[in-house]
């Protein structure tokens, strides 16, 4: 099983590539682009005794401002990685991994402790509600999707507890989900290995519709589908990790195009004015078929796929996932980046 998210250890326009490169299906790395952000570190702050566990999902509340992380309980490795006797991420965790900071990184709300193994992927839809996916399942726990309410309360569960399965109501390692305009779901199910690799497609009440996608690296088909976002024309954006693209299909499921120009990407985030934000965290690290990209998070263009910023990751070489695999971006255009390998939230405010 490829495992990306669990560590191995612990006014720019004119600098943009032109749209004709930038959607290229090209080998040579976007490396050299403007970094106009400066990092913020310790902004996101746990209470006092609490240590940061990895996290690579976050995303921004309904009021544009405030961030949803789902944090791993202080913990962070799979099994095979893991001490005996150590905590496996949440599984008999007494924390909430859910967790909603203010503006100024104070943290204000906290749940869904006892619910989780793995939490993997967030995503907060147009009535402030957060979904979650948990990757992994143990003891009857895992491989669904959770949706709260702001308060907490769950409202839907997709997914059979504890089973992974490639059935209509289940997941094998679920990733990433995100919901359209009239409610309809899509979750990102698969993480590698023997898992899914596939789109599957609900309505608002959880009644399947139908699924895509099969593991392979043509167009359509998919390996580690590691993130989903939607653009403004409900276009869907596919973190097709392995496969080192995002791939856009329509809410059917027909393939569009597929961009490499963002590198491989971990976390996928498009924002209201169709800003792209792409985290790639394994680039000469974790990933054996993409040396020569460096790690970070790109900034371009939804509706055209120009890259038009870097934010680099400060580490150049390392054995394992590093920088962020979660992104998001709030109203003002700060970045967020949910982190696996060094185990924090990064805030980048522009310059």
């Amino acid at each position: 099983m490829a495992l990306a998210c669990f560590p191995r250890v612990f006014g720019l326009a004119g600098l943009a590539l032109t749209a004709g490169l930038a959607v290229a299906q090209t080998t040579r790395p976007v490396n050299d682009l403007p970094n106009p952000y400066v990092s913020i570190e310790n902004w996101a702050k746990l209470p006092a005794g609490r240590p940061w566990g990895s996290t690579s999902a976050v995303d921004i509340d309904k009021d544009g401002k405030s961030v949803w992380v789902a944090e791993r309980c202080s913990a962070f490795a799979p099994p095979s990685l893991v001490k005996p006797g150590s905590p496996f991420a949440c599984d008999g965790s007494a924390l909430p991994p859910i967790l909603k900071f203010d503006p100024a990184g104070n943290l204000v709300k906290a749940f869904g402790e006892g619910l989780f193994i793995f939490p993997h992927g967030l995503h907060v839809d147009r009535d402030g509600n957060i979904w979650v996916t948990d990757g992994i399942g143990n003891n009857g726990k895992g491989h669904v999707v959770y949706k709260f309410d702001p308060e907490g309360k769950i409202l839907l569960r997709l997914g059979k507890p504890g089973v992974a399965g490639a059935g209509n109501d289940e997941f094998n390692a679920p990733s990433a989900v995100v919901t359209a305009a009239n409610g309809d779901i899509f979750v990102a199910d698969g993480h590698g290995g023997p898992t899914n690799a596939r789109i599957v497609k609900f309505d608002r009440a959880g009644k399947f519709i139908k699924t895509w996608g099969v593991k392979g690296s043509g167009k359509g088909e998919l390996d580690i589908p590691h993130a989903i976002a939607m653009d403004s024309r409900g276009r869907l954006f596919v973190g097709d990790r392995q496969n080192n693209r995002v791939q856009i299909f329509d809410q059917e499921g027909n393939y569009i195009d597929q961009w490499a120009q963002f590198s491989r990407p971990s976390g996928v985030f498009i924002d209201k004015n169709d800003v792209l934000y792409v985290a790639d965290s394994e680039s000469e690290s974790v990933s054996k078929n993409h040396d020569g990209w460096k790690r970070g998070i790109r900034v371009g263009n939804a509706r055209d796929g120009v890259v038009t910023a870097f934010i680099p990751d400060p580490v150049v070489k390392t054995l394992g996932t590093s920088a962020a695999e979660g992104v998001a971006a709030d109203v003002d255009g700060n970045i967020f980046g949910a982190e696996v390998g060094p185990k924090r939230i990064m805030k980048y405010s522009r310059k």
